[in-house]
């Protein structure tokens, strides 16, 4: 028999069982957790079926013209469009490059819908209304791009913005119809799902690195050095200890929603940094308005049935309520400690995501949104 150096016969023997013991326990807490994931994600499901509203059909023929940059615009006209389908009689889209005056000039829409405009020329809005089509456009980026859109916004009947904080800007240059108009959530792709085990993790951002970014996760990363987290987008090489974390970072990567909706679903908590609205190194806030309103990132992750934990702006509150349907920090320190927390304490952190989830489907899906504008486009005007 060969020896066996510096162990005994016995424990030589003993090790296979150790290990059938080992894999034995693994099964076990293997089947633990995809129980937890299962059991709550028929929670989550549960919430989804009791939030379904039917929707109201009106007897619109409306042209939807999409903002036509493609990626990553292309998810949003896609949602929008969806959404459109599902709340008037008869739906036309086009993007900014078709001719459009020649198919409105046939076929006669009761409301031509703009989503982003930067790429549509104003000629052609001023021929739509030449024509007594009533005109809407809904600015996805404010206050990021007001050098350009303060020039475009004029040029329509209804003007919608997600950015509080440009209303009165708009009013500012004659717009008559100006409407607070947050973007909101596409349930097709952003909803509680059971994610793949492999990708499962305590904490990701997904997002490009701005500078402010860069400040923020330069002080928190060390802090969160012992927890699975998950960094994707552009721009995260200007870390200065990027090598540290380069094997927890998806550089470059720009995900599409399903891909991105499974990585919130896949993570305990999900992270939300808002854009710096006087970030001169890609903005052309020329006016500098200060950007006060909710990004679409904090809607989407909250209909993933994940916890949310965002920075606090000021609007934020209107649309959730801190420490009870999602979390916020106003700091690298707060953040990692509430981290810490809700880690630690996961009944309150599965409650709050399950409100925040709640409350997004009642409140902010896409199909209530465009609701509101479909209603406020159509009133008889003075």
């Amino acid at each position: 028999m060969a020896k066996i150096v510096g162990v005994s016969r016995n424990k030589a023997v003993a090790a296979p069982k150790k290990r059938r013991r080992n894999r034995a326990a693994a099964g076990v807490d293997g089947f633990g957790l995809g129980w937890q994931h299962g059991y709550w994600h028929g929670q989550c499901e549960s919430i989804v079926q009791r939030t379904i509203v039917p929707s109201y059909i009106r007897d619109l023929h409306v042209l939807f013209i999409t903002s036509g940059k493609g990626f990553p615009y292309s998810p949003l006209d896609e949602a929008v469009g969806q959404t459109l389908m599902q709340l008037v009689s008869r739906l036309s889209v086009m993007s900014p490059k078709d001719d459009i005056v020649g198919f409105a000039s046939r076929e006669m829409p009761a409301l031509a819908i703009v989503l982003d405009g930067l790429d549509f020329p104003v000629s052609t809005i001023d021929a739509l209304r030449s024509l007594g089509i009533r005109t809407a456009i809904w600015f996805t980026d404010d206050p990021y791009y007001t050098e350009v859109t303060a020039d475009l916004a004029p040029h329509y009947d209804f003007v919608f913005t997600l950015e509080r904080n440009c209303v009165p800007f708009y009013e500012q240059r004659g717009c008559a119809r100006v409407h607070y108009l947050p973007l909101g959530v596409h349930t097709a792709d952003f909803r509680p799902r059971n994610p793949r085990h492999e990708i499962r993790g305590d904490i990701c951002f997904i997002g490009s690195a701005y500078w402010n970014r860069i400040r923020l996760f330069e002080e928190l990363l060390p802090r969160m050095a012992k927890r699975r987290f998950r960094l994707s987008g552009l721009w995260w090489d200007r870390l200065s200890d990027f090598q540290r974390w380069r094997d927890r970072i998806d550089l470059g990567k720009w995900m599409g929603p399903l891909e991105t909706a499974e990585q919130y679903n896949a993570h305990k908590i999900v992270i939300n940094v808002h854009r710096a609205h006087d970030d001169s190194t890609f903005n052309r806030n020329l006016y500098n308005i200060p950007a006060v309103s909710p990004n679409p990132r904090t809607f989407e992750i909250a209909a993933c049935g994940t916890l949310l934990m965002s920075d606090n702006r000021e609007d934020l509150a209107q649309f959730y309520t801190p420490g009870v349907e999602i979390v916020t920090y106003d700091s690298a320190q707060d953040m990692a400690e509430k981290m810490d927390y809700y880690l630690a304490h996961e009944d309150e952190r599965r409650q709050i995501a399950l409100n925040g989830l709640y409350r997004t489907l009642r409140d902010h899906t896409y199909v209530s949104r465009l609701s509101q504008l479909l209603d406020l486009a159509t009133i008889p005007l003075a």
